[in-house]
């Protein structure tokens, strides 16, 4: 009982964090019909952000979370204008193309500056674990937990309840219309990778404490993106964090119980399955958006 309690916690910790990743790459995708292939490298640059300021200013992650999200945004604008808006016009390949070239020289950049060695961002509170009874969890996990709630249902709220919310899902829906109603398009659509980019960034603060990250590791988040969106349905934010927990319990649960070769051939397994029986996602889809 006390083992599965563990694998519970470990599985929600690292399924939250992935599902920053996908709420990023979801809404990049609800807004301009196209994919943001350098998304998981924008989870690489928001944990070599986190060691850089760390280095600076020697404090727990979570006063450095600000900090992220803050740089991380203003570099989905700069995606947003070098990637995108110059090419809204040409036909979808050409963002899939100019986004992966993005990811490229973002690998490089940080390849060169802080070398290929795996590195390791700070603590959100510290190390230790907390204790009850037989079960010890790290400080880490719940504070992982915690903090991605908190930007989830941030998220939600900004999404559900505002009038920022209301324009930038009017863009998704029909980018016409709510140009002739006078939403500035052009300023949603950056403004869903400023968004997508900072989920991305606090992604990789809160990873890269447990789990090492190189200039590399943008391809292993953005095809976790690609699956957990793919699997809760494409267009649809609550999919995307139900596919960001699924490829948890995978990766966590099912490689407990047998290994992780095996937890991946059968989450690939669970996902062909999906495609087949349920093309549209779990969750259905907003709109029929395939990239």
């Amino acid at each position: 009982m006390t083992t599965a309690l563990q694998l519970l916690i470990n599985g929600f910790s690292l399924g939250a964090a992935y599902a920053l990743v996908a709420l990023g790459f979801v809404l990049v995708l609800i807004a301009t019909a196209a994919v943001n292939f350098a998304q998981g490298d924008m989870v690489m640059a928001g944990g070599y952000v986190a060691i850089a300021l760390a280095g600076v200013l020697p404090v727990p992650g979570i006063l450095l979370l600000p900090l992220v999200l803050a740089l991380m945004a203003a570099f989905g604008l700069a995606v947003a204008a070098l990637a995108y808006l110059p090419l809204a016009s040409r036909p979808p390949t050409a963002v899939f193309i100019s986004t992966i070239a993005i990811g490229i020289v973002l690998q490089n950049a940080v390849n060169l500056v802080f070398g290929a060695a795996p590195r390791a961002a700070p603590p959100l509170l510290g190390g230790g674990q907390l204790a009850w009874g037989g079960l010890a969890v790290s400080t880490q996990s719940l504070a992982i937990v915690a903090v991605a709630a908190l930007l989830i249902a941030g998220q939600s709220v900004v999404m559900a309840r505002t009038q920022f919310g209301r324009a930038l899902r009017a863009t998704a829906q029909d980018r016409e219309m709510a140009r002739a109603v006078g939403v500035k398009v052009t300023a949603m659509i950056a403004a869903s990778f400023a968004i997508g980019a900072a989920l991305a960034g606090a992604a990789g603060l809160l990873l890269a404490n447990q789990f090492f990250i190189t200039p590399s590791s943008g391809t292993d988040f953005v095809i976790k993106a690609y699956i957990a969106v793919t699997i809760g349905g494409w267009g649809s934010l609550a999919g995307a964090v139900a596919g960001a927990f699924l490829i948890a319990f995978f990766e966590v649960g099912v490689s407990s119980l047998l290994s992780y070769t095996a937890a991946t051939a059968a989450l690939y397994a669970a996902l062909l399955a999906i495609l087949l029986l349920r093309p549209q996602g779990l969750f259905g889809e907003a709109a029929q958006l395939r990239a």
